[in-house]
């Protein structure tokens, strides 16, 4: 049995400790065997392993020469944009996602959920590159793959059976997007999200841009399938910029509702558009995760894989100021995305797998903001990076 001890660790900031791993799980124990392997720790702060809850593996640009953007404003400019530039740049999902993956573990994130693209032009073909990607580099980040319908489901005929086809190749959440705004049929465009998921036994997770009014009709549309359906604690919303409309008594009453469906909220804190409110969401119970959104793709050149510096972003446009609201901040890029792709042997308590960050800083505050280069990231109790440097090379 291989045994492995760090030692002079900060479990989240707290008190000096030391963490016993046994066959890639914490153990409940300190003793030592005498062949066990020593780690120090150099009082580092210890978390478990940075959770990306939502990204866009297969289209990301990352180690592609620069893209000149002049696209929008509206999205469905970006949307049909993109479906061209993904032929005249020959962005392949395979590598792409690799490349993605491999940063993102360096930086200590240990899970990703990915929404990749299903149409009727690349067909399933981003499906089968990530999962290519999940395959190879499963011992150093677990991907879980969203079937995504970005250009529209009923509006561009055979994209619905190309969604069963991703499923059955291995794809485990069902995507949707915007049901009124893309779609522009909510009853029609959630009939398949939601059937999909009933024959398939898989979560959802549905894009939900739409704004103020619109947004909250579809949203009371997806709460009240969720409900009839017993889907509880299986789907999520996100982005959902409806939450950050100026009426809020409509925005107290939808909390309510989405605490009593259990439907989680992903947010990237967007600084551009309205969006929820972090902490009154955790306050009525609600799971928050957090992701990055697009890496450097068409849409926009900006967002990295750090879920560190999500967390910042988070922090900002929640005006989280205080330390323990920091890692509230926090628990959004850790906790909240585990809880919301059902990670149950996820954290720092015994029996958790041990995918753990040990991270430099005085604080765990100050840590979170400061983002200096992870000093090691373990995934199933082996280390994987050291010093922002992952043990495997990206393509």
């Amino acid at each position: 049995m291989h045994s492995l001890v760090i030692r002079n660790v900060r479990p989240m900031g707290g008190e000096t400790t030391s963490v016993t791993i046994r066959e890639g799980r914490i153990a409940a124990t300190s003793e030592v065997p005498e062949d066990t392997e020593i780690l120090d720790g150099g009082g580092a702060i210890l978390i478990p392993g940075l959770v990306e809850a939502h990204t866009h593996m297969d289209k990301t640009l990352l180690g592609m020469g620069w893209y000149r953007n002049e696209v929008g404003p509206r999205l469905i400019d970006k949307i049909d944009n993109e479906r061209m530039q993904r032929r005249v740049l020959g962005i392949d999902p395979a590598r792409q996602s690799a490349r993605q993956a491999v940063l993102a573990a360096s930086l200590g994130t240990t899970h990703i959920r990915t929404h990749v693209d299903v149409d009727t032009e690349v067909g399933v073909a981003g499906i089968e590159g990530v999962l290519e990607t999940r395959e190879r580099y499963r011992d150093l980040v677990e991907i879980e793959l969203v079937a995504f319908p970005q250009s529209g489901m009923l509006i561009r005929p055979g994209t619905v059976e190309l969604m069963e086809k991703a499923l059955q190749l291995g794809a485990q959440v069902v995507g949707g997007l915007d049901p009124a705004g893309i779609d522009r049929d909510p009853k029609g465009h959630l009939d398949v999200v939601f059937d999909l998921a009933e024959r398939y036994a898989v979560p959802v997770d549905i894009h939900l841009h739409e704004p103020a009014e619109l947004g909250a009709f579809s949203m009371e549309l997806i709460i009240e399938r969720t409900k009839a359906l017993g889907m509880q604690r299986k789907v999520t919303i996100s982005h959902a910029f409806c939450l950050g409309m100026t009426d809020q008594d409509y925005v107290s009453a939808l909390i309510d509702s989405l605490a009593q469906a259990q439907i989680h909220i992903l947010t990237t804190a967007p600084s551009s558009r309205p969006a929820p409110a972090v902490k009154r969401l955790m306050e009525a119970g609600i799971v928050v995760a957090a992701g990055n959104d697009g890496v450097r793709d068409t849409w926009g050149p900006y967002n990295s894989p750090d879920m560190l510096e999500r967390a910042v972003l988070v922090g900002l446009r929640n005006n989280l100021r205080r330390d323990d609201e920091v890692a509230l901040a926090l628990d959004t890029c850790t906790y909240g995305g585990a809880r919301m792709m059902g990670l149950d042997d996820y954290g720092l308590e015994p029996g958790c797998r041990a995918d753990l960050v040990l991270l430099d800083g005085e604080t765990l505050a100050e840590a979170v903001v400061s983002r200096r280069p992870r000093k090691m990231v373990m995934k199933g109790g082996k280390v994987i990076a050291r010093d922002g440097i992952a043990s495997i090379s990206a393509p």
